[in-house]
């Protein structure tokens, strides 16, 4: 069983670690897109505008509404659609299909900014406003009070949220199996049927990913321990 996992053309280790890379290339990217989209999403929920914060609150209600897998579905199969009708207004009458990297980034991406947006509105309103106050009467300008105070502060409170987030995204990549990117899961299920071994490739998967969010959950400590630093504690 064991030389099924080798390397090289007798074994499939090679096709799993690369598998292992394209998961960590959709979970990062994936992960990245959400944050943009949860700052967009915290900035519209914290905003003065009805309009806004009605868009925002839509957003995060049906994207964590439903199941992560149908959010995929649903750009798989209609985001190729969406494109073809936006491009047929320019004339263009081509066939447009977006490949499975671009949709599960997009798909997971979404699942990702919707979580991230109550994470950092959280997090944005547990700087004490007072601090905020104290730098307008120094003078401090929005943009430097953003810099200085509101983003560094917001991500220290943020951090443990964004790690369960990224834990939560680096799972949900298992899903685009279903677009045949060929990820974790995806060459898993190939190899399992074509071994007829499925307890091997995927107790291997299994352990793959345990690897990652064991890393990442080391990588996260070090970073929240870094936030910390001069920070009096109780």
């Amino acid at each position: 069983m064991l030389d099924l996992l080798a390397f090289g053309s007798s074994g499939w280790g090679d096709e799993l670690l690369g598998g292992a890379a394209m998961t960590l290339a959709v979970a990062v990217s994936s992960f990245l897109l959400g944050l943009l989209f949860g700052s967009a999403g915290a900035a519209a929920k914290l905003s003065y505008s009805l309009f806004l914060r009605g868009a925002a609150e839509v957003y995060t209600t049906v994207v964590r509404g439903i199941p992560e897998l149908l959010v995929i579905y649903l750009l798989f199969f209609g985001g190729g659609n969406m494109l073809q009708a936006v491009a047929g207004v320019f004339g263009y009458e081509g066939f447009i299909q977006p490949n499975a990297f671009t949709v599960g980034v997009v798909a997971v991406g979404l699942i990702s900014g919707a979580y991230s947006t109550e994470v950092i509105r959280g997090a944005v309103q547990s700087v004490p406003h007072g601090q905020i106050e104290a730098a307008r009467a120094c003078g401090m300008g929005r943009w430097l009070i953003l810099r200085r105070i509101l983003v560094p502060q917001t991500l220290r409170f943020a951090l443990p949220g964004l790690g369960n987030v990224w834990q939560l995204t680096l799972k949900d990549t298992s899903l685009i199996s279903v677009t045949a990117l060929a990820e974790i899961m995806r060459m898993a299920h190939v190899a399992s049927g074509s071994t007829r071994q499925p307890f091997l490739f995927y107790a291997t998967a299994a352990v793959l990913y345990l690897l990652l969010t064991t890393l990442s959950t080391v990588v996260f400590e070090r970073a929240e321990q870094r936030a910390m630093r001069g920070v009096r504690r109780a």
